[in-house]
């Protein structure tokens, strides 16, 4: 059988780059996405090569990274032209192939296995394309399966790429930390690191059946991987995997002290729910609430519907019943998380109830999906709940509009 040949395309610092292509002036400069004190995110999300060589990292706190960079540029995330980037990228890796599998909004899988250039041409000519055309940069891994394309395209940053063979995948992987292997999280690794299992290639040397043993079905895995024996397939670009839940969060700028506050920010989240559940054809057959209190403790509280629903003021009205039921306001709240679950297609047959309102449940529809066009229409917030105008502990939301480079035309 022909050797499949996989890419795995990373943006170089993707956020930040962004935000340069979007600002010039910001060019040469080291810059940091970071989130707003003010609305207790005040984390670093991105950063710049520049601020990379001053020791900026992901995760650190505002005022960590300003210590470390003092001329540090600090800009606020704007994931909406996050998002429009990543299409565009997208828009070039289709010239391609039509097996692309997204990892992010910053890194894709691409199997170009019927080409007829090779890998080594076809990584090349995406790397031009998208600095002539989006002004980013991307370094690519190329290899035989996923999981070594991935590895090459960390190897070598920014801008460049890393071919991984059969014949040189001992040589270049082996000597990896067993951190850098996919699917191998923090406390996978240090547990690994305990057994004295510490690279890759210690990792692919031991027995299959002690892994097993320490780590069940995740050990069988972490071997293949480790062994080069992924053959796990990229998804076709139209492959639809459908939500198991889907559900909205949010830190609110002042801590919340009462019901009546709590539940103006439920309602808000909701709406994002609804119109989510709507798009993706879904509805829920459970509500789950997560309270997060000014001590930073986290309880979660969850029920079932009698009714599956999409509609965003059932859902909040669940999940405020559930905060009035559950939760006693001995300490204020930090932070609130609504999430539908128990999913299920809105065209799942239902069983009928004698005394439920049909007829103001279609109403309910008909008017969410005339919402939902005026809203796709004229902006998401174009019309939402009084209740939620004049919540002052709610983080701010803009919607600018930027041309991006590279925009198709139609």
């Amino acid at each position: 059988m022909k050797e499949r040949v996989i890419l795995h395309s990373d943006a170089n610092c993707f956020y930040a780059s962004c935000e340069m292509v979007l600002n010039p002036s910001l060019r040469d400069k080291a810059v940091a996405v970071c989130g707003s004190e003010n609305e207790r995110h005040g984390i670093v999300l991105a950063k710049s090569e520049k601020a990379k060589k001053c020791g900026v990292k992901t995760g650190m706190t505002n005022r960590e990274a300003l210590s470390l960079c003092p001329d540090l540029v600090i800009v606020p995330p704007r994931f909406e032209y996050y998002q429009k980037f990543s299409l565009l990228l997208h828009k070039i890796y289709e010239r391609y192939t039509d097996y692309i599998e997204p990892y992010g909004l910053d890194e894709c899988w691409l199997d170009v296995s019927d080409s007829l250039k090779s890998g080594e041409e076809i990584a090349s000519e995406i790397r031009q394309a998208v600095k002539d055309e989006l002004g980013l940069s991307v370094s690519v891994g190329i290899s035989f399966n996923k999981v070594f394309a991935k590895l090459g395209s960390d190897m070598k940053k920014p801008d460049a790429q890393t071919l991984i063979t059969r014949e040189n995948f001992k040589e270049l992987v082996w000597p990896l930390p067993v951190s850098d292997l996919l699917y191998c999280g923090r406390h996978t690794s240090e547990r690994l690191m305990r057994l004295g299992i510490t690279t890759i290639g210690a990792l692919a040397r031991m027995p299959e059946n002690y892994l097993v043993s320490k780590f069940g079905k995740n050990g069988h895995a972490l071997w293949v991987f480790a062994n080069g024996e992924d053959d796990s397939r990229v998804a076709h670009m139209n492959d639809y995997t459908p939500p198991k839940s889907i559900g909205h969060g949010i830190t609110c700028i002042e801590n919340l002290e009462n019901t009546e506050e709590a539940s103006k920010v439920i309602v808000a989240l909701c709406q994002d729910i609804g119109y989510k559940l709507r798009a993706h054809k879904m509805s829920c057959m459970g509500v789950s609430l997560s309270v997060k209190d000014e001590n930073l403790c986290v309880f979660s509280f969850q029920t079932k519907l009698e009714v599956a629903t999409q509609d965003q003021a059932e859902i909040a009205r669940v999940a405020i019943s559930i905060l009035k039921k559950n939760y006693n306001w001995k300490f204020k709240v930090r932070a609130l998380s609504v999430t539908a679950i128990d999913l299920q297609s809105e065209d799942a047959p239902v069983q009928s109830m004698m005394f439920f309102d049909y007829e103001k449940q279609d109403k309910l529809k008909r008017l969410n999906s005339t919402i939902d066009e005026i809203n796709n229409a004229y902006g998401k917030r174009s019309i939402q709940p009084a209740t939620v105008l004049d919540e002052r502990k709610m983080p701010s939301h803009t919607d600018k509009s930027i041309t991006l480079p590279g925009a198709m035309k139609k």
